[in-house]
């Protein structure tokens, strides 16, 4: 696995209080958000969302994007902060300083940049390649955060990019500011339509500095800092997975063959085509006569099973994991609603409950196995920690993404996992607390740019004392 480290080398324990801003490009939208920390575990959250415009995304140069991305700063400053902007207007046009305002009176904000970034610092990492649509050849290579930083100061806005974020890690950081206790979190994992875990490892297990002459400084007070796993690469060699030849067929014909192995078989983007493939071999089997009937007679609806020519069975991700969900969660009678769903989303008409029975089968095989690797990569990392052999009552886990927190029985058949580890066991399964949290590019993000400016500033950070009404989030 990568293990990247993220220079973040502290986390929040709910007391932390202050106004910060985080950013998120994630793909074609851009979202600005400002949170107020109370101090009590609890939030208050602003945000504003803006699509990217398509010709943006294909500019010339970077500076065409990022001056669009400092806009849309400045337009949310004003339209929800605007009486600290026009008193920072005001103190500009007053004061002497070449930059206009004091270092106390800037919003630090969080950088939440969802493109392969190779970092080297808590606010700086240089952008690898494009990826979601975007193609801007003149910013790879060059410093992502500096490039908005100018953006802003040539707006002379009251801002500071203070840390590159990758949302895992701010996963971390909003379970830990919102759990409860004084316990910190150990892990942040996603488990959704990606897969992704960053946890708080001891600096002098962290040997890939030797390797980094480029590093920047970091904060070395702590002992600790989160590392950035990358884990949905994990066994890309395939030497302990399990493999199916659904899983080689699916892998052949994905558009990133032979890497993110353990994502493939775990992440939500990836479980409806295993199911789907997993059908389709089986359709091929004379023998088994799934969706298919010799008369009337011999399906229970007194009818004949038959699949559309131009049925979603029949393409590439054409079932959703959703329809798992539903299958999963489906008690009813003859499995009446698997039918209906059957019919409605994979264009197979009249399946009899046998076939029902059939497709539940796979469902179940399908998001169970998710679920258990999903252990083995928190059951890693509890193991490594040695968190087990301390007297830590609790363990804490925070999650986030639609499997962990809406595929039915998903957390269930992890915890089953877990207990079936002999050096964690049904007691330290028991320690293990796993809770939802959210919003790991916003909250986690303002909270990492918190880290990083109380760190620059020897402890301590001055920051706009404002008042936000707009949603108050509580664990």
């Amino acid at each position: 696995m990568s293990q990247i480290p993220t220079y973040v080398t502290a986390v929040p324990n709910g007391t932390e209080k202050g106004l910060y801003l985080a950013v998120d490009l994630g793909g074609t939208n851009f979202r600005v958000c400002s949170i107020q920390l109370h101090g009590n575990t609890t939030f208050s959250l602003t945000q504003s969302k803006v699509a990217i415009p398509r010709e943006l995304m294909v500019a010339k140069t970077a500076k065409e994007l990022f001056s669009f991305l400092a806009k849309q700063i400045e337009l949310f400053l004003r339209m929800h902060h605007m009486d600290h902007f026009e008193a920072h207007i005001q103190r500009r046009k007053t004061f002497s300083t070449e930059e206009g305002f004091r270092e106390t009176e800037v919003f630090q904000l969080g950088f939440t940049f969802s493109f392969p970034v190779h970092q080297i610092g808590i606010q700086r990492g240089t952008l690898m390649k494009w990826t979601k649509g975007f193609d801007i050849d003149d910013a790879i290579g060059k410093d992502v955060c500096a490039l908005l930083q100018e953006e802003i100061d040539l707006l002379r806005l009251p801002v500071k990019v203070a840390a590159l974020v990758n949302d895992t890690v701010g996963t971390l950081m909003a379970r830990s500011y919102t759990s409860p206790g004084k316990t910190g979190t150990l892990l942040g994992a996603i488990f959704g339509t990606g897969t992704n875990g960053a946890y708080v490892e001891k600096l002098d297990r962290i040997t890939k500095f030797a390797s980094m002459p480029e590093s920047g400084d970091y904060d070395k007070s702590t002992g600790e800092m989160i590392i950035n796993t990358e884990w949905g690469s994990f066994d890309n060699h395939l030497s302990v997975l399990p493999n199916t030849s659904y899983d080689v067929e699916l892998d052949a014909d994905s558009v990133n063959p032979g890497i993110h192995m353990f994502e493939k078989r775990i992440s939500g983007m990836f479980l409806g085509e295993i199911l789907r493939r997993a059908i389709l071999a089986l359709r091929k089997k004379p023998h088994v006569q799934l969706f298919e009937d010799d008369h009337s007679g011999t399906n229970d609806r007194h009818s004949t099973c038959t699949v559309a020519d131009d049925a979603p069975l029949y393409k590439q991700w054409g079932i959703d994991t959703s329809f798992l969900s539903i299958v999963q969660e489906d008690h009813s009678p003859t499995l009446q609603i698997t039918r209906q769903t059957l019919d409605r989303d994979l264009g197979v008409s009249a399946a009899s409950t046998e076939d029902a029975e059939a497709v539940k089968t796979l469902v179940a095989a399908i998001g169970k196995r998710s679920a258990r690797l999903s252990a083995v990569a928190i059951g890693g990392i509890v193991l490594s920690s040695g968190k087990l052999s301390t007297n830590d009552d609790v363990i804490d886990i925070g999650v986030d993404g639609s499997l962990v927190e809406y595929y039915p029985g998903f957390e269930d058949s992890m915890r089953e996992a877990l207990r079936e580890i002999p050096e964690i066991g049904p007691q330290g399964e028991k320690r293990i607390r796993i809770g939802i949290a959210k919003d790991g590019s916003g909250v986690g993000a303002a909270l990492i740019a918190l880290v990083a400016a109380s760190r620059e500033s020897g402890g301590a950070v001055a920051v706009p004392d404002l008042s936000v009404e707009e949603e108050v989030f509580c664990p």
